[in-house]
């Protein structure tokens, strides 16, 4: 099960997953989604089934369970939280249709989004059986989508995570671009260090002379969306006996 979304990382990993021959099943999943990006999904899942008869398409508009949980949850109403559920939702539909089918939900995020900065929910779209592209940068994803041919339509498309109602992308919510982040990833791996057992972490010595600002500017925006969400990243605290 793969939900399609219109974007580069789902056409990705729905491309793969057909390729392995095995049935694979793509899901839309709009929630007062922009047409375009349903309109990319579905054009992109039926390429994929002009040469792989295993794929099958399957459609849901989830805006009315949406809409319906919204108004039933008026009294805790969150902008934040009502965009989460929006991803919970669809995640609880691929796993309605893994357990019809007896599949596995595939997931669709990348390194720099399950590693990096944690852009993703908690039990939305982080709740997923494999992972196959979650060692891939974003940089890495373009590079491999192009050359399976995928439809430049999506490959130009801004990513976006389709959990608002307005046109906002990626970079507009996270106020970096993709290849900024992987570059602030990289420096923090080889500038950080972390004492095992200790409370004790940081940078070594470097010359922060030597960035620019919009270097400075990246690395606190890249080290506060990854602190922040460490909690998505690590398991669960659990009490020991």
């Amino acid at each position: 099960m793969v939900g399609v979304s219109g974007g580069i990382d789902s056409a990705l990993v729905s491309t793969l997953c057909a390729k392995t021959g095995l049935p694979t099943h793509c899901v839309l999943m709009p929630i007062h989604q922009h047409p375009d990006h349903t309109k990319r999904g579905l054009n992109h899942v039926r390429w994929l089934q002009k040469d792989h008869e295993l794929v099958g398409l399957h459609e849901f508009d989830l805006t009315e369970v949406y809409d319906k949980f919204v108004d039933t949850m008026q009294y805790a109403s969150s902008e934040l939280g009502f965009a989460n559920s929006r991803s919970r939702l669809r995640m609880i539909t691929l796993y309605q249709l893994a357990t019809t089918t007896n599949g596995l939900v595939v997931g669709t995020g990348n390194k720099v989004e399950d590693f990096g900065v944690g852009f993703y929910t908690k039990y939305g779209d982080g709740g997923v059986d494999i992972s196959p592209i979650a060692d891939l940068t974003k940089t890495e994803v373009y590079q491999l989508a192009k050359e399976l041919g995928i439809n430049e339509e999506i490959i130009v498309a801004p990513p976006t995570d389709g959990l608002w109602d307005d046109t906002r992308n990626d970079e507009d919510q996270i106020g970096a671009t993709y290849p900024e982040l992987e570059w602030a990833m990289d420096f923090v791996r080889e500038n950080w260090y972390w004492e095992q057992g200790m409370e004790s972490e940081g940078f070594l010595d470097y010359n922060e002379e030597k960035l620019s600002q919009r270097e400075r500017l990246v690395l606190d925006i890249y080290l506060s969306f990854h602190n922040k969400n460490k909690h998505k990243m690590k398991p669960i605290p659990v009490f020991k006996k």
